[in-house]
């Protein structure tokens, strides 16, 4: 089993031992510098935990943004071998990760400072207190509230509130709406939330800074290293967002159709802006300013890089993608006979255009399908929605099939053809009604793949369709027969 284990996360492993090594590194040498100074004599052990868990902490407040500058890690996952030993599909969890070593640092820190080492300065002698007049003033600190309301005192205060907020919203059950909350808390929660309370991280960076140079015991400013450790992160972030800022701005896409399926799913169909390259297994971001003007959603992109134009599917599940289906639900019309779809709009030469809510994307980003090409034989599995980057993967075979035979019938073709010769592709959805979702992509393998290179299995694991009786009662017997035999009677 653990060879299993570290076979399989190796990668993670070494990354970790890495990360916590390099902390328990600096948390030792603060730890022992500060235990031959002057002020150890008064404040013990507390002053050297307080420091050594300062610098954790500004190791950690550096690293933590690495993991979430997606254009370096798409940079790095495809131009560099990196990926070899680097997990890059884990950046979210590392970023997790650091947040709790941020969290241990400054209870270490501040429950430090606060509990222990402030009380013993006020406690001393005065021939104790003698050696920390160069630090703290030849006045002395007279009561607690003289440290509290310093320039250190409020800016540690702030940050440490600002952080527990935007971590406490950040947590699953909140971020996600588990919890059955009351209807006025319950709008300060969801993603919404969760979104807004991260960006207080800006205040909290200038905090930090400020919080780093007003320093008690340290008043030469090359020993204030808290810039030293930010600069570059910070500058990297700065970028990044400056990238994002610039490269959405004018990527704004024209809505070619939009339909809403069964089972809550919405796709839209949107022109490609120019000069857009992409591989399938990738995502992109989407912005739309009539949900909100600020916020950012991945999707995968569900269309293949030789089509025309750029899709996604959007499965509604929180507050945004509710509130974005609510938009487009509107515009759309019942489909004709020979469309799929409840409700769609096909933006053609007629008449009357339905008003269409503008979008604007940012990508595309790296995502861990995206090496399919390195491979003769893919094997796709997708649950529900989870299946849009393979869809993207079929199609993109599929074309290249189509490829294949122009060139055996003498067309010429520009693109280079990839080793994959077999595709399977598993497919295991809850309700029939998601077969819609990408019933055009299937119909398609059917008509173009003569030699039979991709294998579809569509797998339903329910066949229950809100507010059909049929179904209940399809339902009550599937139950029962899989009770008794174990079989499921709809998929076998």
């Amino acid at each position: 089993g653990l060879a299993y284990f570290s076979e399989d996360n190796w990668k993670r492993i070494w990354v970790l031992a890495l990360w916590f090594s390099i902390c328990a590194g600096l948390f030792a040498w603060k730890f022992i510098q500060y235990r031959h100074r002057a002020v150890f004599d008064v404040m013990g052990y507390c002053v050297t935990t307080a420091k050594g868990a300062a610098e954790t902490t500004k190791f950690n407040m550096a690293i933590i943004l690495l993991p979430v500058c997606r254009n370096t890690i798409t940079w790095l996952r495809s131009r560099t071998k990196l990926g070899v030993v680097v997990p890059f599909d884990d950046n979210i969890n590392f970023h997790k990760v650091v947040a709790w070593g941020i969290a241990v640092g400054v209870g270490l820190h501040a429950g430090a400072h606060l509990t222990c080492d402030f009380p013993r300065l006020l406690h001393a002698t005065d021939d104790e207190y003698e050696p920390m007049e160069q630090f703290f003033g030849e006045e002395r600190p007279n009561n607690y509230w003289w440290f509290v309301k310093g320039t250190e005192g409020w800016t540690g205060v702030t940050m440490v509130v600002l952080m527990a907020i935007a971590y406490t919203l950040a947590q699953p059950w909140f971020r996600r709406n588990r919890l059955n909350l009351p209807k006025p808390i319950k709008k300060l929660t969801g993603f919404n939330a969760f979104w807004y309370s991260h960006h207080l991280f800006i205040i909290v960076y200038a905090l930090f800074i400020v919080h780093g140079y007003y320093l008690y015991l340290s008043k030469k400013w090359y020993k204030k290293t808290t810039w030293m450790y930010l600069a570059v992160p910070m500058l990297l972030y700065a970028c990044e967002r400056l990238i994002r800022a610039f490269r959405s701005g004018y990527k704004s896409v024209k809505i070619l159709k939009v339909a809403v399926y069964p089972g809550n799913v919405l796709s839209l169909h949107m022109s490609k802006p120019q000069g857009f390259k992409y591989t399938s297994g990738q995502y992109i971001f989407v912005n739309c300013a009539d949900v909100s003007p600020f916020q950012w959603h991945p999707f995968s992109i569900t269309s293949a890089p030789g089509d025309n134009y750029l899709s996604i599917h959007i499965r509604t599940l929180g507050d945004w993608t509710s509130q974005l289906k609510a938009l487009f639900s509107k515009v759309c019309q019942p489909p004709s006979v020979n469309q799929s779809g409840l409700l769609r709009a096909d933006i053609g030469k007629g008449e009357n255009k339905p008003r269409l809510p503008k979008l604007l994307i940012d990508g595309p980003y790296g995502a861990p399908a995206q090496d399919y090409k390195k491979y003769d034989v893919l094997l796709l599995v997708g649950l529900g929605i989870g299946a849009t980057p393979l869809i993207s993967i079929v199609k993109d075979v599929l074309s290249n099939i189509k490829q294949q035979n122009e060139i055996e019938e003498g067309v010429k073709n520009k693109r280079k053809p990839f080793a994959t010769k077999r595709a399977y592709f598993y497919w295991v959805t809850r309700e029939q009604g998601s077969f819609e979702w990408f019933r055009g992509v299937m119909n398609e393998v059917a008509e173009y793949d003569r030699d039979g290179m991709i294998e579809l299995h569509n797998y339903c694991t329910s066949v229950y369709e809100e507010g059909d009786a049929r179904s209940a009662l399809i339902t009550m017997l599937q139950s029962l027969q899989h009770a008794k035999s174990g079989v499921d009677i709809v998929s076998g």
